[in-house]
């Protein structure tokens, strides 16, 4: 297998764009990859920047309705709105070219699984992608279409027996589960903001999958103001557990970055330095169980300067086996940037001066704790379908 990274970019991807003042700002991403540059992730060894091109309508309805999609072209082409399909809300507004903008972020996200898994890469970095929301039917929370559902369906026909998909975002990766819902080849984990104070209002512990695949979805549904260590004390409470015992031959996974506390949306009250550390959890167990196969994908986060391009950046870091030093200061090149387009400088390091400790499982639960005795429904629900016992694994 190669040990490269590969990682999708295009400005072309800045196409998927719902207007002035939606939170989900393609900003965001140019500010992220411009970091990366000048942070030298992009270049050097075993570093391979890729394009993107529109995944056909045949890989699309992979996943998606004919008729979704058939909706999507004609509110692209001619701006009209869908109320059924989501299409034209305040969430999910038309726009011109949206359906291209949306099938490109799709076909990057499957062309870097394909990579992975044919061995062309080790590991795979769509930050474009990780629309987890966006249904068979139906447009939702940001999300037109859903690449990381088109990317493991991609994979499974392409001979791939077990992929786990592991969801950090803020909000609940409903879309990913409702896909794979009643398919034991496939192992949804989502950590997240309880639904009973963020949308989609799903992802509640006792959702453990269809009536054929009892156990492949685990959600662990966290309370409003988890900060660093309750939320990195959950992931490793859950995660390494299942996805042992699951034992997928890929990892994809999406890094939301809007559980982060200055985050304007989500309610969650998390690090810079807690989502890196996530991501090296997940770079970690997919070599240990899945020979290194992984795609990592982007999804919310809409501190477009703070943190965003601080979160992602590591992201490349991470996958590029090249870690930035938390403590390294922004470069001059991407703060004048910030400065041209925001009138101030953004964040001096890649850290936010926050240690990212927790207390793991094993040191004990506490029923007085909020985020243990969530973290102990999730075990209780999930973990004797995956054969695990919830007292001791």
């Amino acid at each position: 297998m190669s040990g490269d990274v590969q990682v999708v970019w295009s400005p072309a991807l800045l196409g998927y764009d719902f207007g002035d003042g939606h939170p989900m700002a393609p900003l965001r991403l140019d500010l992220t990859m411009r970091l990366a540059q000048s942070l030298g992730l992009l270049e050097g060894p075993g570093v391979r920047v890729v394009g993107a091109e529109p995944a056909s309508d045949a890989v699309l309805q992979t996943v998606h309705e004919p008729a979704y999609v058939a909706a999507v072209r004609a509110a692209s082409d001619g701006g009209a709105a869908d109320a059924s399909r989501g299409l034209g809300t305040a969430d999910d507004p038309v726009f011109s070219g949206m359906h291209e903008a949306a099938a490109r972020v799709v076909g990057g996200s499957v062309a870097v699984a394909l990579a992975v898994w044919r061995g062309e890469a080790e590991h795979g970095v769509n930050l474009t992608g990780g629309m987890h929301h966006a249904m068979p039917g139906a447009a939702s929370g940001f999300c037109v279409y859903n690449d990381a559902a088109v990317a493991i369906r991609a994979l499974l026909d392409a001979g791939a027996e077990r992929v786990a998909y592991v969801d950090v975002d803020a909000h609940h990766g409903d879309g990913v589960q409702r896909v794979f819902w009643d398919d034991p080849r496939v192992l949804t984990v989502s950590v997240h903001e309880s639904g009973h104070t963020l949308f989609p209002g799903t992802g509640h512990p006792r959702e453990t999958g269809g009536p054929a695949a009892e156990g492949s979805a685990v959600n662990v549904a966290l309370p409003a103001r988890t900060g660093d260590a309750g939320w990195l004390r959950a992931i490793d409470a859950v995660l390494p557990a299942v996805l042992r015992a699951f034992a997928p031959q890929v990892v994809v996974s999406q890094h939301g970055c809007d559980a982060h506390v200055e985050d304007p949306i989500t309610n969650l009250d998390v690090s810079v330095d807690a989502v890196r550390a996530a991501v090296e959890l997940v770079h970690g167990l997919a070599h240990e169980v899945a020979d290194g196969r992984w795609v990592a994908l982007g999804g919310g986060g809409y501190a477009v300067v703070d943190v965003v391009p601080r979160a992602w950046a590591h992201v490349i870091a991470e996958a590029a086996h090249r870690p930035v030093d938390p403590g390294l200061r922004l470069p001059e090149e991407w703060q004048a940037e910030v400065v041209a387009r925001y009138g101030r400088r953004g964040p001096a390091r890649m850290t936010d001066g926050a240690d990212a400790a927790f207390r793991p499982w094993a040191a004990g639960y506490d029923p007085a704790d909020d985020v243990d005795r969530a973290v102990r429904a999730t075990r209780a629900a999930a973990f004797p379908l995956l054969g695990l016992d919830p007292e001791h694994d």
